[in-house]
């Protein structure tokens, strides 16, 4: 499966999203995509060029990080699923995900 990871800037949660990119690495093909802050934000929780570093290495691929790059993915239909990560934690949920089912027909799940 082509599976799109996109990394928001809820950089405290870093630590454990690489896991399952990782994890997810072992039986599909991943992209990554980077949020603007995800891609150039350093903070005490690492940094950017680390980052992207890492999930260079675990996928394969450097990050989609510019409005350029990501365009032809829809039309193009380069992904089966796209993986949103990581939501802010908030007080009803420990963490909120949402995970977007094919590009044409988006299916969004929270929890």
């Amino acid at each position: 499966m082509n599976i799109g990871f996109a990394m928001c800037g809820s950089f405290c949660t870093f630590g454990k999203t690489f896991p399952v990119m990782e994890l997810l690495s072992r039986e599909h093909r991943l992209t990554p995509i980077f949020s603007d802050a995800a891609y150039s934000t350093d903070t005490r929780f690492g940094t950017a060029a680390d980052h992207i570093d890492r999930a260079m290495k675990i996928c394969g691929t450097a990050p989609v990080h510019t409005i350029l790059q990501a365009e032809p993915i829809g039309p193009k239909k380069m992904l089966d699923i796209l993986v949103i990560v990581p939501m802010a934690y908030n007080r009803n949920n420990l963490c909120s995900v949402t995970v977007m089912v094919d590009v044409d027909n988006v299916c969004a799940v929270n929890g």
